[in-house]
């Protein structure tokens, strides 16, 4: 097991591939190798790029992937672990995720909002993407992940 970069980092329980010195599975190298629009990161640089050929079709697991990458960036945590995300449909080659906030004041929803929209046009093949901010059920702590709990100390 490799120990963490700093003490007070979170390990990630998904793909790891934008932390530094961490190898992606060799199936996933061998398909940002095959794309030309993949940069380092793993991230597509042309948004709903469906030149990447794959007439596979877009899963859930997909944007939970993407939507890892996105941070509350006053917690450092990712939105998903956060249990911001409530809901996820992928119908055909659209994304439709609602999400909330940690509360409706927050100064970092509109970056936290955009940066989904940005993560999720990211991936290949995605075509049109919506990101709907809902209130119901309202955030609390208790959505949030237990493992991200007990790292948080709650």
């Amino acid at each position: 097991m490799t120990e963490p970069t700093n003490d007070r980092e979170l390990p990630v329980t998904s793909f790891e591939a934008d932390r530094p010195g961490h190898r992606a599975p060799a199936t996933a190298r061998a398909s940002e190798a095959q794309s030309p629009n993949v940069a380092n990161d793993g991230v597509s640089t042309v948004a709903g790029d469906d030149a990447a050929g794959s007439d596979e079709p877009l899963t859930e697991d997909q944007v939970k992937l993407a939507l890892r990458r996105v941070k509350d960036p006053e917690l450092n945590l990712n939105i998903l672990d956060l249990g911001l995300v409530y809901a996820i449909r992928v119908d055909g080659n659209a994304v439709s995720v609602d999400m909330t906030l940690t509360s409706p004041g927050c100064p970092s929803g509109p970056e936290i909002m955009t940066d989904a929209e940005q993560h999720l046009k990211a991936i290949p093949g995605v075509g049109d993407v919506a990101v709907n901010l809902v209130w119901s059920p309202f955030w609390s702590p208790e959505r949030i992940e237990p493992r991200v709990r007990a790292y948080l100390g709650f």
